[in-house]
């Protein structure tokens, strides 16, 4: 149920709900496909987004898997855990094997640890994290919006225009032009990240007063996915930890 604290849509998808993959899916380790598959599936852990299944089948010969006497529940059912070995690769702890609880058509398939695999790909385009789900989407829309940033009493930016980004299942955010924010008061970090919507992050910086209390505020994509190229270049602010006011109301 909506309330007025949260402002935004949430993830409908319940746990244990299993989709196919209309996609090309490949994940490889030192330039090799570890599986290359036109047959993954969907299977929700969590509601906010799937993992990929892939059917045993499709692994490449000489991926071998060995089970570690793990076990755990991913989700609904419980999965046995393996260690892979590709080629002179080990992975210890890598991939998960569906016990006989799970429904049929998730038997015979595997779930992969995601930083197990070196790189992974739908189609010909990489994917950072965990795979997108179908029924998420993320919009950049330019915005005539004025945005105003403080902290601790201090003004971070005040934009008269941005960049809002909506994503399913997270608050909005703004993005701003650098020009309209107060640097002098910011510090750069080493931070990077990840997402599986917009790509890596080029910047992070953390308020140069109290960078431990107040670090990683905002970030930039300089070079994001081709859906969101409206936010390359510009700032957005985390709005749970700063004070943000959307044409001068709170964000």
């Amino acid at each position: 149920m909506a309330t007025e604290s949260v402002r935004y849509p949430g993830a409908i998808v319940p746990v244990g709900h299993v989709e196919p993959v209309p996609r090309r899916v490949r994940g490889l380790i030192g330039g090799r496909a570890v599986f290359d598959t036109r047959r993954a599936l969907y299977v929700w852990e969590w509601p906010p987004y799937p993992q990929f299944g892939i059917p045993l089948d499709d692994l490449a010969e000489g991926a071998v898997l060995t089970p570690d006497g793990e076990t755990r529940t991913l989700g609904a059912w419980p999965a046995r855990r393996h260690s892979l070995r590709f080629g002179p690769e080990v992975r210890e702890a890598a991939v998960w094997v569906w016990d006989d609880e799970a429904p049929e058509r998730v038997r015979g398939t595997v779930r992969f640890e995601w930083e197990a695999l070196d790189d992974w790909f739908e189609e010909d385009e990489p994917v950072f994290v965990h795979p997108r789900s179908p029924y998420s989407r993320v919009d950049a829309l330019r915005s005539s919006s004025s945005v105003r940033v403080e902290l601790n009493g201090e003004v971070l930016a005040d934009a008269p225009h941005c960049v809002t980004l909506f994503e399913t299942g997270l608050p909005t955010r703004y993005y701003l032009d650098r020009g309209y924010v107060d640097w002098t008061r910011l510090l750069p970090s080493d931070t990077v990240t990840r997402c599986p919507y917009k790509g890596t992050t080029s910047g992070y910086w953390s308020l140069r007063s109290d960078p431990g209390a107040h670090s990683d505020l905002l970030w930039a994509y300089d070079f994001p996915t081709a859906q969101v190229q409206r936010i390359a270049g510009l700032v957005a602010f985390y709005g749970e930890q700063v004070g943000l006011r959307v044409d001068g109301r709170p964000g």
